[in-house]
């Protein structure tokens, strides 16, 4: 693999005007075909193998035109203080805007508030629901946008209006802001990490070349392949940040490889061959977390984990070719590590050193911060063991109280039109209404239909926390129903959960009793069972991810325990980082900060989402930091000594790489969209737990305990695994020979 690698290096180096016009040209082409590419148009959202979505299925078949499972909008009229919405005035004000709602495109059904019953008891409030034809995120602009200006007559005439329902839903994207913040800390971290502003820009150009490519790419494929934009939100956030991470790890061992007195085009080789190797297997990681998303059996997660999949392959490739291609261009702008920190005069001195002398000098100068924290950790690791994982298990206790649900219109901004039309019903109606469930009742093999619809609607009438049962609506064949149940409590609530269960559960009598089948559908049931879904599908995908990249951290670092300590560390900071999205975004700790107005559920894909790409960048933490412990290692230093070596050279790199990732992540805090305010913190506060508490602090603190079990392999699974060379040590033939093998000995034993 490093031989390989370090060929590759050199050509791109050499070929340098070759490479960059290929990436340039891929760019240009995945551009575009972007901007030429047909229009998305709709997405569509099904969860295979849930009671929900056979009930649409169902519905689709039974009720052809219907769109059972389109989208619904609401538009909540409330009376001024001292009117009544069954005032004349305010009667015909509100016929008006159903004529104009009912006269649109893509609406199936508009109803009269004043035929429906659906005024409130003391006239105060009233609403008139919409149906479409698709489901809310399929709906076009032009549509979501007609519906948001509905009201505007209404608000002249002096009513209070406000819009709500799954109509509104859009793809959720960040705040420019945030995006452009997080890529300006970026960039100052690269400057301060890599000593000059051209090194600095080299990783932003790269990971921009490779997500641009990655993202046209998607919305190239988005119409084929039914992507939303929630895909190419992932992708840009995921490819971001690995590829500035990547790059910036390569572009550092060459400036190292640089000070250690090697030309320009041998020191890219070599870090393409080191780093590069690190690169691969992390990539590899990332790629494994990401495309094992597929096993939850959910289209929409499947196609967003392949394709942010995708985009860190990209990354990873841009890594191998440009970053050397680029180093090429750049020539001399680019200094070896430590020069800035010497005077013209020392450098002009220190122009004919033999390599030999950089070594020793470099052996000669004072420990960097990295040294000085893994000299401090091995001689007290029990403590700082003990601490930090007291520590982040203190912080995942919260993790133990987690609810899961998915966002409703309650969760909104009390800002925005639809957390008011929200609130304006759950005054009127009480909260139920914000989220009814629809009962399907197949009774095909019924012999009275009619009288099992009946059944049915009186049995649920008789349950817990159950306000409103609608009659039973049958199709034209007269062999299914319909039945709305309006739930005594919140969408998002517990109750409305053990409800859903409960009707559930009766469904087994109502079919010994009338051979009927009931089945529970509507966004709230949908919900519900995509949350049960997750949770089903999270041990699985855990063993199956956790397992695949063990058995890779096996080949790389020819150790069990090493592996095994690498998803230990994961799956703690993983839980501490649930624990801190539960402290925040459902209990309410420290909202104000980061601008939480509404606590509630968590969302239901945040679990599995947090392990599956925390996961690969965890790992990316271990991979880069570990291989210079096991180079080290393998070059003959004792365990103690490689690990102190180890982070001398990548401690470093590693902080301003997870600085540089939280920057990334932290940028989409900023987003108005509560679901990617909780992603971007969720993954933020993962990466801090994960790169500075468990690699920084517990990693260097088990390799010390450990000692030299720790590179512990048995013999027969060491011949039995493939040797990829991570840690270079088939580069020592590239060594140029007229330093003779006495100054080779001389050389410190982990060459950076």
């Amino acid at each position: 693999m490093a031989t390989f690698l370090y060929n590759l290096g050199r050509l791109a180096f050499r070929r340098r005007h070759f490479v960059a016009l290929i990436w340039v040209a891929l760019l240009t082409l995945a551009g575009v075909g972007a901007a030429s590419a047909p229009a998305a148009g709709t997405t569509s959202f099904s969860i295979p193998g849930t009671e929900a979505q056979k009930a649409f299925d169902l519905l689709e078949q039974r009720f052809p035109g219907a769109s059972a499972d389109g989208a619904t909008g609401r538009i909540v009229f409330k009376a001024p203080d001292g009117q009544k919405m069954t005032d004349a005035d305010n009667k015909a004000t509100v016929a008006k805007t159903v004529k104009e709602l009912g006269g649109g495109t893509e609406v199936v059904s508009v109803t009269d508030p004043f035929t429906t019953n659906a005024v409130s008891k003391d006239g105060s409030v009233a609403y008139t629901s919409v149906k479409y034809e698709v489901p809310g995120m399929e709906l076009a602009d032009s549509t979501r946008e007609s519906l948001e200006a509905a009201g505007d007559d209404a608000r002249a005439a002096g009513l209070t209006v406000d819009v709500g329902g799954d109509a509104l839903e859009a793809g959720a994207e960040p705040g420019a802001a945030g995006e452009i913040v997080g890529i300006a800390i970026a960039a100052v971290v690269l400057v301060i990490t890599l000593g000059s502003i051209v090194a600095a820009g080299l990783p932003l150009l790269t990971a921009i070349i490779g997500v641009g490519i990655g993202v046209s790419t998607i919305t190239v494929l988005a119409k084929a392949l039914d992507l939303g934009d929630t895909t190419s939100t992932l992708a840009l956030m995921i490819g971001l940040a690995v590829g500035i991470d990547y790059a910036l790890f390569i572009v550092s061992r060459y400036r190292n490889e640089l000070a250690e007195g090697r030309d320009r085009e041998e020191a890219a080789g070599r870090a393409t061959g080191t780093a590069g190797s690190a690169v691969v297997f992390a990539g590899l990681t990332v790629v494994i977390a990401l495309a094992g998303l597929a096993v939850v059996n959910v289209p929409m997660l499947t196609k967003m984990g392949l394709a942010a999949a995708g985009t860190v392959v990209i990354a990873v490739l841009i890594a191998l070719t440009m970053i050397p291609a680029m180093l090429g261009y750049a020539g001399r702008k680019i200094r070896p590590a430590g020069e800035k920190r010497k005077s013209s005069k020392e450098r002009t001195s220190s122009k004919g050193q033999t390599s030999s002398d950089a070594a020793t000098s470099q052996k000669q100068a004072k420990p960097n911060m990295g040294t000085r924290w893994a000299s401090f950790v091995i001689r007290r690791p029990v403590a700082v063991l003990v601490l930090g994982v007291v520590g982040l298990g203190a912080i995942a206790l919260p993790a133990t109280q987690l609810e899961l649900g998915l966002p409703d219109d309650g969760s909104q901004p009390t800002s925005t039109t639809q957390r008011r039309a929200y609130d304006t019903l759950s005054e009127g109606f009480g909260p139920g209404f914000n989220g009814p469930l629809m009962i399907v009742v197949d009774a095909k093999d019924s012999d009275d239909p009619t009288a099992a619809f009946g059944d049915v609607a009186d049995g649920i009438k008789d349950l817990k926390d159950v306000v409103t049962v609608t009659p039973p609506a049958p199709n034209k064949a007269g062999d299914t129903a319909t039945i709305t149940v309006i739930p005594n409590s919140k969408p998002s609530s517990t109750q409305t959960e053990d409800l859903v269960h409960a009707i559930r559960d009766k469904g087994s009598d109502f079919k010994a009793d009338t051979d009927a089948e009931v089945l529970v559908t509507g966004t709230t049931a949908m919900n519900i069972d995509f949350s049960q879904k997750l949770n089903d599908a999270l041990v699985p995908y855990l063993a199956l991810v956790v397992g695949l990249a063990f058995l890779l951290l096996i080949v790389v670092f020819r150790s069990i325990l090493v592996p095994l300590k690498a998803a230990l560390g994961f799956l703690l900071s993983v839980l501490a980082a649930l624990g801190a999205v539960v402290a925040v975004f459902q209990w309410g700790w420290f909202s104000g900060l980061i601008g939480v107005e509404e606590t509630g559920p968590i969302m239901s894909m945040m679990p599995i989402f947090m392990v599956g790409v925390v996961f690969g960048l965890a790992m990316d933490y271990e991979v880069f930091l570990v291989t210079r412990m096991r180079e080290a290692f393998v070059h003959g230093e004792t365990p103690s000594q490689a690990v102190v070596t180890g982070f001398r050279h990548s401690a470093r790199v590693v902080v301003a790489a997870a600085i540089i990732m939280m920057a990334v992540f932290g940028g989409f805090i900023s987003s108005g969209e509560s679901m990617i305010k909780m992603i971007g913190f969720g993954l933020a506060i993962a990466v801090f737990f994960d790169a500075f508490v468990v690699r920084m602090a517990i990693v260097p603190a088990v390799l010390a305990l450990l000692g030299k079990k720790a590179w512990w392999l048995p013999k027969w699974l060491d011949r039995a695994l493939p040797n990829v060379d991570v840690e270079g040590e088939g580069l020592r033939v590239h060594d140029d020979p007229a330093k003779g093998s006495d100054a080779d000995e001389d050389r410190e034993l982990v060459r950076v």
